[in-house]
């Protein structure tokens, strides 16, 4: 069991393969990367069901061990400053991994005939990549400044996504109202961030729930 949560920190990184090549397939060899569109549909739906299955796994194994695994990193900048990354696994983590794959998969197979017509179809499915592996990176995280670096990155792609037919006024005008929304609740959500850490001393939700639980 240990063996395999020591896998887990690559669950945000199996889609976003589609997107950065896609991106450099469609800047570089455009005409190539089009005649190939109907592979990069199916390999974004196959990475996608790896990352399903494998939370399917881990919330099976918690269910019967109910275990909770972190992997911390440090980055060392100085003495006095390091910034600590990984990676927080329980069994939230692996439901909330499950509903997102599990939705994904649904929108890019009803998105594949939906939008088969389309100029743009490589481009909806490089957002959409990059956005299920902001969502994944965003329940995965170990701590509050990757949520909130994660929950910028699914903003940035709920703005394109949002205004993916920019050619049209209406589609225009709503993801510029969703990114005033969204950098208003950002706002909040770094000064609610700040506020715990100034509060706790800890950014990492390892600390604050045993803090919590000893409040309680």
């Amino acid at each position: 069991m240990e063996h395999t949560y020591q896998y887990s920190w690559i669950i945000p990184f199996i889609p976003l393969p589609v997107p950065i090549l896609l991106g450099v397939g469609l800047l570089l060899f455009p005409t190539a990367t089009k005649n190939l569109r109907r592979m990069w549909t199916f390999l974004s739906i196959f990475l996608l069901s790896i990352v399903m299955i494998f939370s399917l796994y881990l919330s099976i194994q918690q269910i019967f061990l109910s275990c909770i695994h972190q992997n911390v990193w440090s980055w060392t900048i100085n003495n006095e400053f390091s910034f600590e990354f990984g990676y927080f696994i329980d069994p939230l983590t692996s439901i909330m991994s499950i509903l997102i794959t599990t939705v994904g998969i649904l929108v890019l197979i009803y998105s594949d005939n939906y939008m088969s017509h389309d100029q743009g179809y490589l481009r909806f499915f490089a957002y959409m990549g990059f956005f299920n592996t902001s969502m994944l990176g965003l329940v995965t995280s170990s701590n509050l400044i990757q949520v909130y670096f994660f929950w910028e990155l699914v903003g940035m792609c709920s703005y394109l996504l949002i205004g993916f037919w920019f050619t049209r006024p209406i589609a225009a005008n709503a993801c510029q109202k969703a990114f005033v929304t969204n950098r208003v609740g950002d706002f909040g959500l770094l000064l609610g961030i700040l506020g715990l850490y100034w509060i706790t001393g800890s950014f990492e939700f390892q600390d604050l729930f045993e803090i919590f639980n000893n409040l309680i």
